[in-house]
């Protein structure tokens, strides 16, 4: 019998670019003319069964995606927080989205965008470069996984949270997900997908849902288009202008921004695009967020990969206050900055990286007694972990690393990672 290769996302059926980047099972394939093969887990398929049966599920999952019926208020999609028009990012400028049964419990954390998350690898502790993309005996430390604690590798998993997520779509279980996706519409399409027994199990339809979700989210054009004007210069279709070069140089060098040593601005060596993340953790401290109800407790502090969200690194000291670095495409289009959303305004960003150490009253409120409570929502025994590389660790009074204009030079090249369908005249806003 012949075989062919196909690749595999681990989270669902996925092809092109990204099906490659997010960690694969390469199986043998069967050649067949037979219809696309059904059920939860289908088993090996010809190529054309498993192209087929890709598309089948990303419209599929497209449906699923914008259904606001699924959640516990009737009113909250996937959509409603991942907005198609906002990079699959919220469209408001709130610090975290409400959710739940009245759209009444507000979340713990910022919305993050899902565009270009097709390359995220799977989690782990030590990360090594490959022999292609650096040097292979470094250990880059705990790197990868989906959210802002990378609790989960693969893109169904990460689709299941939100719906059971009391702050967010709020439903109890499985089964009442399930029991609202019985009377969608698109009912008979999951049938046709999954086989018309896939509701008899509660989690092989819940299970199905999710890997249709994985499924749409691995979809190229809608989620890593690369037709940012900067993806067309890299490519000698585009040109930037005399300040948005000097913001990529500010960017890329290591005694200024120092931004591309986290954030990749480089073709990869097999000539995928910058992803503009390494995908690693980092404690940057941003400022406690006082917008956040739970930041009201004066003892609760998000703490990103030793939790509280995420449980396994719980009282692993040296991890507290490490997100992981989000991609910085289509970083123009947010309104709420870090994980926490403290910050509104790209500019400020930029320039909390420049002088957080040697300007932190700028930043940080004041005690009683007129000192800066610097690093406020990070306890103190934590403070080891914060990333102190250039811009960082300068000392007050330090001249910054970066100056206003410079700063300016460094949005502006920030505002060329936008793509070409989220700009202004393309989105008609």
């Amino acid at each position: 019998m012949t075989t062919k290769i196909i690749w595999l996302v681990r989270s669902g059926l996925a092809v092109g670019m990204g099906a490659v980047a997010l960690g694969l099972a390469i199986l043998p394939l069967r050649q067949s003319s037979a219809a696309p093969a059904v059920g939860v887990h289908p088993g090996p398929m010809s190529r054309a069964e498993a192209f087929a049966r890709a598309e089948t599920l990303t419209a599929l999952g497209r449906k699923i995606f914008s259904d606001t019926s699924l959640s516990a208020s009737g009113l909250q999609a996937c959509a409603s927080c991942h907005d198609p028009n906002h990079a699959f990012g919220p469209a408001s400028a709130m610090p975290v989205e409400m959710g739940g049964e009245h759209r009444d419990q507000p979340g713990l954390r910022a919305v993050p965008t899902l565009r270009y998350l097709q390359s995220v690898p799977a989690f782990t502790e030590h990360y090594y470069d490959s022999e292609d993309e650096g040097d292979e005996s470094v250990d880059n430390g705990p790197t990868g996984g989906l959210t802002w604690d990378g609790r989960v590798d693969h893109g169904a998993d990460q689709a299941k949270i939100p719906l059971l997520s009391p702050f967010e779509m709020g439903n109890k279980d499985a089964a009442q997900v399930v029991a609202k996706l019985r009377k969608a519409a698109y009912a008979d399409d999951i049938k046709a997908a999954f086989g018309e027994t896939v509701f008899d199990n509660s989690k092989d339809a819940f299970d199905a849902a999710a890997e249709a979700l994985a499924t749409f989210e691995q979809s190229g054009p809608d989620f890593y288009p690369y037709s940012s004007r900067y993806d067309a210069f890299l490519a000698g279709k585009a040109t930037l202008t005399t300040q948005e070069l000097r913001g990529r140089q500010l960017f890329e060098d290591p005694a200024k921004g120092n931004c591309s040593s986290c954030h990749l601005s480089e073709p990869a060596n097999d000539g995928e695009p910058p992803q503009f993340s390494d995908f690693g953790f980092l404690g940057l401290a941003a400022p406690r967020n006082m917008a956040i109800p739970a930041n009201n407790d004066p003892n609760y502090h998000d703490l990103g990969l030793c939790g509280p969200q995420r449980t396994d690194f719980a009282g692993r000291g040296k991890y507290c206050g490490l997100f992981r670095t989000p991609t910085l495409r289509n970083v123009a289009l947010k309104q709420s900055f870090f994980h926490n959303g403290y910050f509104h305004s790209l500019r400020d960003v930029v320039s909390f990286y420049a002088t957080r150490d040697n300007d932190p009253g700028r930043w940080y409120p004041k005690n009683s007694d007129g000192t800066v409570r610097k690093y406020d929502d990070l306890p103190q025994a934590y403070w080891d972990n914060l990333n102190q590389d250039p811009p960082f660790g300068r000392k007050p009074g330090d001249a910054p690393a970066l100056t206003d204009p410079e700063i300016d030079d460094i949005v502006a090249f920030l505002k060329t990672l936008t793509d070409a369908d989220l700009q202004p005249e393309a989105t008609g806003h």
